[in-house]
């Protein structure tokens, strides 16, 4: 288990990290996501010793640290994956896996469990960047750590080896049954493996929660906005009414801090459907072509901009008349009146 206190980090007088408040169960998955330079890394230094706090307490286990009380890195048994890999390049697969265990059966385990028995006796510069990983992986859980610390453990791969890999690094951890925190700069990643996911903005949390209700149910339009493409509608919404009315049909309604009234409504680009019609409710003003998808951006006839995911078979051109829909079935989130929410293009 770990518990985060009010922890707060300094470097010199600037505070990167504010005031901090967590708490991981054992064998839970916390994924860490936020602008450059808010802090997620600096949490990981933290956390794992190799930085100190300025104020609050770490609770790692049966161990408590504070400002005044340091615990060195290599007491606090953890286990930290880097992006760069962290191999010695002249040792095998194996000898990277073992370094310094005495029990070889929890190296064969993971070797085993992560798919990289045939290349036991390999060296690192004979290896992917996948297999690099799976390697570094192998040789944290092989220690047994009380925690696992993941510094975005797949920025350095090739985007076709992200997703399976995502998923093998959430499979072995769940096997060893130890809580970890992976940072990451990528939402899609942060969404899909964390049991949680925790949002940071200059080194506070904004939101801590599971990954469909952070997307879904955001506390602040930051949140709203770094999880996902975030379009704002104006609508209104009764006090005594779960629904909100807008110019593209009616939605149920999630009310943020309880906006009612003159609301902005959250629409993700899969909550609308696009149809080409002369005597339409919006005018596109851009399409981008995805492979399977189309993404497009439409301006409404109140003069908001949305934008709208659809088949790549939904083919519209800018300056087109369409009408939109809002289509989902789930509350969608509410938000007070932002009359600066109805500029963009």
């Amino acid at each position: 288990m770990i518990e985060v206190r009010n922890v707060s980090v300094h470097y010199g007088q600037k505070k990167v990290v504010d005031d901090l408040n967590l708490t991981l169960g054992k064998s839970e998955l916390l994924t860490l996501v936020g602008p450059t330079g808010c802090g997620k890394t600096t949490i990981l230094q933290a956390l794992a010793g190799l930085i100190p706090i300025t104020d609050g307490s770490i609770t790692l286990g049966n161990q408590t640290v504070t400002a005044s009380k340091t615990i060195p890195p290599e007491k606090r048994q953890v286990g930290m994956v880097f992006q760069d890999f962290a191999l010695f390049p002249h040792l095998t697969v194996e000898q990277n896996v073992s370094f310094k265990l005495k029990d070889n059966s929890k190296c064969d385990h993971w070797l085993s469990l992560l798919g990289l028995e045939p290349w036991r006796h390999a060296k690192p510069a004979n290896l992917s960047g996948g297999q690099k990983q799976r390697v570094a992986l192998a040789r944290t859980l092989a220690h047994e750590p009380a925690f696992v610390l993941l510094d975005e453990p797949l920025s350095n791969l090739d985007a076709a080896l992200k997703d399976d890999l995502r998923w093998e690094i959430r499979h072995a951890l769940k096997e060893a049954g130890v809580p970890a925190i992976w940072v990451t700069h990528d939402q899609e990643e942060a969404l899909s493996v964390g049991d949680r996911i925790g949002v940071l903005r200059d080194g506070k949390l904004e939101q801590v929660g599971s990954p469909e209700t952070c997307f879904s149910e955001p506390a602040n339009r930051f949140v709203a906005r770094f999880l996902g493409d975030a379009s704002f509608i104006p609508g209104t919404l009764k006090q005594d009414s779960n629904v909100v009315t807008t110019e593209l049909g009616n939605a149920p309604a999630a009310p943020v801090e309880d906006a009612y009234g003159d609301v902005d409504l959250l629409l993700r680009p899969d909550d609308l459907s696009l149809h080409v019609v002369e005597q339409g409710n919006a005018e596109i003003i851009w399409s981008r072509y995805e492979g399977s998808a189309r993404l497009y951006a439409a301006r409404t006839d109140s003069g908001a901009v949305v934008k709208i995911r659809c088949s790549h078979e939904n083919m519209a051109s800018p300056g087109q008349r369409v009408m939109l829909n809002i289509t989902t079935t789930h509350p969608l989130a509410a938000f007070v009146r932002n009359e600066a929410e109805q500029q963009g293009d």
